[in-house]
């Protein structure tokens, strides 16, 4: 596992009075937590008190923060290889569009002169966003990034972005890396982890909302049109082209500039706490950015019932960062996958019914869910679309409805921390396992999927019930209660088969363990499902060892 240096990049700030105010944090917001947190399933606030992903990265991390009046001023002045690799950076890339470091320009001429003058300010100052150019913030994280590995010595950096700040980040990676002779971003980037990043950009439910950001383009906003994205994420083109007449998907970063497999998506999927803009984007969203469109193709997520920013949004969320630490510093990779699903042909032969399930994947020992997709947050996971992308044939595209895999996450060597008490959040710190010390296999991953089924057929619609339980175990002489996730049982549901749950047997995996050592992921709970006909429908469960 390596630790190295974690590069930040910001979302979207707006016109120039927001840059103003933004320029004011020195840590641009990566250091806001929060105290509200909704559970339950009731909707209802809630306190949880997460002290901000920056802070918890110094505590638990033991990495620094070095400012020293600027961190910029630091970088340029520190001598190669002195500062510590250890270290957090923040890419202030809306410091030179901000108004609050210039003179203020006197006014001159009469009262009315004066007067419209400062009107005119004023609206600029509320409908612009001077100064700002996300090619040249892309150009500028480059030189960051590069002076970063000299003056610390690390090979690469951890990017880490919230919002637009990804799309900054992939500007860098797919287009500013590929031209002029530039250092490829493989060389540069180790892992890259996003927050609530429109990957496939914004989108309105009301086509005039769509026309009026990619026409005019608001504070900047048109950034955000998919169209518009083709010209600073395709080397050799410029801002304002569009791929006509070309299949172009802003989701899909090329494997030839970086592999999807070392890039996370944390997906939002609270639309109801987050501003006014949640109304013209609608329901299933963090409020601003469509569930569909907050990804990238291919690489790992978890979705987190958090909002796009604000009082309850993903950045200042314990689910966020222990998504984002799991990802940078897990010693495992684990994996759920649906296999011996029925044939296509019987999906197809009953088009009047559709199958979904509410899936929920828990780590033992943490107060949090790891990930999420359910109904009631409009991103069940949809068995019908499933079914057909692993039909023989079938390009299994990678879809949120359909994701491949199904669910995964990273796990730590030590699952919970043995000098944490259990009813804490238990962030998985541990070191990593050394010649002949035996991994803890108390590692257990706990997935809940219920079924459910939609639609008319014979047989109605059947019925479900919940049960909940709870567990203590005795271990070195203390007393611990550990958390289990409510799980639900299908009980008399026609024509789809009965789930009940089942502990998989222990495994080994050759790539991080020797005969000697159990895997960490040996105690792994999965979901089976039994059916009565030829075609069973069943979880398999894979675990990879990873080299982090």
């Amino acid at each position: 596992m390596q630790e190295l240096p974690i590069v930040y990049c910001r979302g979207y700030a707006g016109p120039t009075s927001q840059i103003d105010s933004t320029v004011n944090d020195p840590f641009y917001g990566f250091n806001e937590g929060a105290t509200h947190t909704r559970v339950n399933g009731d909707g209802d606030p809630l306190f949880y008190q997460f002290e901000g992903p920056l802070l918890r990265l110094l505590g638990e991390r033991a990495y620094q923060l070095l400012v020293r009046g600027s961190q910029k001023e630091l970088l340029a002045t520190a001598d190669a290889g002195t500062l510590p690799q250890k270290s957090i950076w923040i890419h202030r890339f809306y410091d030179e569009a901000a108004t609050t470091y210039a003179a203020p320009t006197p006014r001159t001429g009469n009262l009315f002169d004066r007067a419209i003058t400062w009107t005119e300010d004023l609206v600029r100052e509320h409908t612009q966003a001077q100064g700002f150019d996300i090619e040249q913030a892309a150009r500028e994280l480059y030189d960051l990034v590069l002076t970063v590995r000299e003056k610390t010595g690390a090979p690469k950096v951890f990017l880490v972005a919230h919002s637009m700040g990804g799309l900054v980040a992939r500007c860098m990676m797919q287009k500013v890396c590929e031209e002029d002779g530039r250092i490829p971003a493989k060389e540069l980037v180790a892992k890259f982890c996003t927050y609530a990043t429109p990957h496939g950009g914004i989108v309105f439910t009301g086509g005039l909302l769509n026309w009026l950001m990619e026409t005019f383009g608001p504070a900047g906003s048109d950034i955000f049109s998919p169209p518009k994205m083709y010209g600073y994420l395709t080397p050799g083109k410029k801002f304002g082209d569009k791929p006509i007449g070309e299949a172009w998907d802003p989701r899909v970063m090329p494997p030839s500039v970086f592999d999807v497999d070392d890039v996370f998506c944390i997906i939002g999927t609270d639309q109801n706490d987050y501003n006014l803009a949640k109304l013209g984007v609608g329901p299933r969203s963090d409020g601003l950015v469509l569930i569909e469109n907050a990804y990238v193709k291919g690489a790992h997520r978890a979705f987190v019932y958090k909002s796009h920013s604000g009082p309850y949004g993903e950045v200042n969320s314990e689910e966020g960062y222990q998504n984002l630490s799991r990802f940078l510093f897990g010693h495992w990779s684990v994996q759920v996958e649906l296999s011996k699903l029925p044939p296509a042909s019987v999906v197809a032969a009953r088009p009047d019914v559709a199958w979904q399930a509410d899936l929920q994947l828990a780590i033992r020992g943490l107060s949090v869910l790891i990930t999420e997709q359910k109904a009631a947050h409009y991103n069940p996971v949809q068995l019908n679309a499933e079914i057909a992308q692993h039909a023989a044939g079938a390009a299994g595209d990678d879809s949120v409805d359909a994701p491949i895999p199904l669910v995964g996450t990273f796990l730590f060597s030590k699952e919970p921390p043995s000098d944490l008490p259990p009813t804490h959040v238990t962030p998985g710190v541990g070191d990593d396992p050394g010649p002949g010390v035996a991994a803890v296999g108390a590692s257990e991953v706990e997935v809940a999927a219920a079924p459910s089924r939609r639609g008319t057929g014979p047989g109605g619609t059947g019925s479900w019930t919940r049960s909940t339980s709870a567990r203590r175990s005795r271990r070195g002489g203390r007393r611990r209660a550990h958390r289990r996730t409510s799980r639900w049982k299908i009980r008399s549901i026609p024509h789809f088969p009965r789930w009940r749950l089942r502990r998989w047997p222990r495994t080994r995996s050759s790539a991080r363990t020797s005969p000697a050592t159990p895997s960490p992921c040996a105690c792994i709970r999965s979901s089976r499902a039994t059916a009565s006909s030829t075609s069973p429908a069943t979880w398999s469960r894979s675990a990879t060892g990873r080299t982090c």
